[in-house]
C-alpha cells in the first residue's frame, strides 16, 4: 500500500511539474498572440488537470479518510520522510501553477480589452457618420445611423 500511496504522490508532483512547464508556454504564446498555438495548448492542459483530479480521488480511495501527512506520521522515518517529501513538492508546485494561472489570466483579460477596444475603434471608424442636411420641404432629414435589416411598423 506505501508503494501505490508513494506512486500516486510522485505522479501528482510530476504532472504538477508538467502543468507549470505547460502554463509558461502558454505565457508565450500569450505574448505572440499566437491564438491557434494557445487553443491547442489548452486542450492538452485540461486533459493534464483532468488526470491529475483522477490521481487524487485513487489517493482519496486508498487512503480511506487519512490524511497523507497523518499516514506519514504513522510510518517509519524513512518512508514518512519521502511522503512528506512529495507532498511538499506538490504543495510547491501547486503554488506556482496558481501563480502562474493568475498571470496568464491577467494577460489573456488584457489583451482582450485591448481587442475589444482596436475593434470598437475600427466600427466607429467604418459605420457612416450623421449628416444634418436639409430636406426637400426645408427641415432635417433623418437617416438611419446603423445599418437595418427590418424596417416595419406595428
Amino acid at each position: 500500500m506505501f508503494a501505490q500511496i508513494l506512486g500516486n504522490l510522485t505522479r501528482q508532483a510530476k504532472a504538477l511539474e508538467l502543468l507549470e512547464q505547460l502554463q509558461l508556454e502558454e505565457h508565450e504564446l500569450l505574448l505572440a498572440r499566437d491564438t491557434e498555438a494557445i487553443s491547442s495548448l489548452e486542450f492538452s492542459i485540461h486533459e493534464l488537470l483532468r488526470q491529475i483530479a483522477v490521481e487524487r480521488e485513487e489517493l482519496r480511495g486508498e487512503m480511506q479518510g487519512t490524511r497523507v501527512l497523518e499516514y506519514a506520521g504513522m510510518l517509519p522515518d524513512e518512508d514518512g520522510d519521502k511522503v512528506r517529501e512529495q507532498y511538499q513538492a506538490i504543495d510547491n508546485a501547486e503554488q506556482r501553477c496558481a501563480r502562474q494561472a493568475e498571470e496568464n489570466t491577467a494577460l489573456s483579460l488584457t489583451l482582450l480589452d485591448q481587442s475589444q477596444g482596436l475593434m470598437d475603434y475600427l466600427y466607429e471608424q467604418v459605420q457612416p457618420k450623421q449628416e444634418f442636411v436639409y430636406g426637400a420641404r426645408g427641415s432635417y432629414t433623418n437617416k438611419r445611423p446603423q445599418a437595418a435589416i427590418i424596417n416595419g411598423r406595428l
